[in-house]
């Protein structure tokens, strides 16, 4: 079984460069743009992507790349790369250090391996297929937490969820858990790999925010999927969490 240690090599020094970049443009202060979708983009995001796409292609030639801020190159074997340069763009603006470089790989439309950088916070966590989840070299896992009652909730992107059916019922269900948290989306992800939390769900999110997120709670020992019980990182949005509260978390999501 491939281990995919060449690849996590390459990424994760891409990562640590792109976050070293982020945090030189930090020192100085920075301005940013609005996209389409009011979402904030800064000179860093681009040049961030433009290294990291830069060293992926270089190290691996025939794989495709696909990147928030535009990268898309098709794939010749199988394999994509898939980037966010800056996760969390309003943090990293405000100067909040919660914001995170994100890299996964890809292959035959499974995310096999991922990078989740927190330059900001001096953590790196990782993954690859049947080798476990780190956070800095140390091994990470979830919570042995099964009940609602001894459980974190992590909510992210509140904002997105009156679309749903079951906000109206959000309020009362959170009431069961021990406690209600939103750090922000892939610490949020990160806090439940490592055992700090054991539910995340987002309303509203795009592959690149998820592929590093998912492989990386899941050799952790977590579920993921999608508001429609999916493991994809294509559906809109994202649930990971222990596997004993999966089928409560997807009661409530189907309300």
């Amino acid at each position: 079984m491939a281990t995919f240690e060449n690849e996590l090599d390459v990424c994760r020094s891409a990562a640590l460069r792109a976050g070293e970049i982020a945090l030189r443009y930090r020192e100085h202060g920075i301005g940013y743009d609005s996209k389409s979708d009011e979402s904030p983009v800064t000179a860093a995001d681009r040049e961030c992507e433009q290294l990291i796409a830069l060293a992926l292609e270089e190290a691996f030639p025939d794989d495709g790349l696909l990147g928030e801020e535009g990268t898309v190159k098709t794939s010749r074997n199988g394999r994509r790369w898939i980037i966010d340069p800056i996760d969390g763009t309003r943090d990293y603006v405000r100067g909040v250090p919660v914001w995170a470089t994100l890299i996964g790989l890809e292959q035959d439309g499974q995310v096999v391996a991922g990078v989740a950088h927190f330059a900001g916070r001096g953590e790196t966590y990782f993954a690859s297929r049947a080798s476990g989840a780190f956070c800095n070299d140390i091994r990470i896992h979830i919570s042995n937490i099964t009940k609602a009652a001894q459980a974190s909730l992590c909510l992210t992107g509140i904002n997105f969820f009156p679309k749903y059916s079951f906000s109206t019922e959000l309020l009362s269900w959170t009431q069961r858990f021990w406690s209600v948290r939103c750090y922000g989306g892939c610490l949020d992800a990160m806090m439940v790999a490592r055992g700090e939390a054991e539910i995340w769900i987002e309303g509203k999110v795009q592959p690149w925010d998820l592929a590093a997120p998912k492989i990386i709670t899941e050799e952790a020992g977590a579920r993921f999927f999608d508001f429609k019980g999916n493991n994809t990182i294509s559906g809109g949005n994202s649930v990971a969490c222990v596997p004993a509260l999966a089928d409560e978390v997807l009661r409530f999501l189907s309300r």
